[in-house]
């Protein structure tokens, strides 16, 4: 079997694994649904998501990165499930988080125009191209690993994982090492870098969890 097949296997097990991660918030946007309101949730980390599977399915054409179509396939399905997410959210939102999501949604509208002019006016090469769209979606992954920091400080703080769902780590855990075995097999270090770092968080939060697991109270509800 040769390298390129095995990639394409990888990537295949990390489509499947990286579904399953942009489809888990579901129970809450039922649970907003069945509520007919929002209440506490914020619709931040779907609308950086969705500018990160925006950037990613770009850096995934033959235009930008040849040999990367695996890429584009969950990044395109991951935007169309953050659109869904955010599409949910306004209409179950107050005047003033509907605006707020209206100027978001523009802004990054217009910064992915202005992103994808620039790279193809002013880097004529696959290259160059790759090098400009890498760093941004780099950045991006970066912001979107905030999320998980703030969880892991607070089951250090409080040494209770109640809340640090045990299947979502691991499959963060997952989704990072195969996606870094896939940046691997065919070099790519701007998909080596974020996944790397997703391993890492995972790992770290499944051993949170071993630490924490006995000293977590889990009748209580505060």
């Amino acid at each position: 079997m040769d390298t390129d097949m095995i990639r394409t296997i990888v990537g295949i097990i990390g489509n499947v694994i990286s579904f399953g991660l942009f489809v888990s918030p579901i129970p809450t946007f039922v649970k907003i649904i069945k509520q007919k309101s929002v209440a506490e949730f914020r619709p931040d980390p779907y609308i950086v998501t969705l500018l990160n599977c925006a950037l990613w399915s770009f850096y995934g054409l033959p235009i930008v990165h040849p040999d990367n179509l695996l890429v584009v396939t969950i990044n395109g399905t991951g935007l169309v499930i953050e659109f869904i997410y955010i599409a949910i959210f306004f209409v179950f939102s107050p005047g003033k988080k509907r605006r707020n999501i209206i100027i978001a949604l523009l802004v990054e509208v217009v910064f992915f125009a202005v992103v994808v002019f620039i790279t193809l006016h002013f880097f004529h090469d696959t290259k160059g191209r790759s090098m400009i769209i890498g760093i941004l979606s780099i950045v991006f992954n970066i912001i979107m690993y905030n999320s998980p920091l703030t969880v892991m400080k607070m089951v250090i703080k409080t040494k209770s994982v109640k809340y640090m769902p045990f299947y979502l780590s691991l499959a963060n855990l997952c989704n990072g090492i195969v996606w870094t075995i896939y940046a691997l097999l065919k070099f790519d270090p701007y998909l080596l870098l974020p996944n790397g770092l997703g391993a890492v968080s995972g790992a770290v939060q499944i051993i949170l969890y071993a630490t924490y697991y006995k000293t977590t109270n889990w009748d209580e509800d505060g």
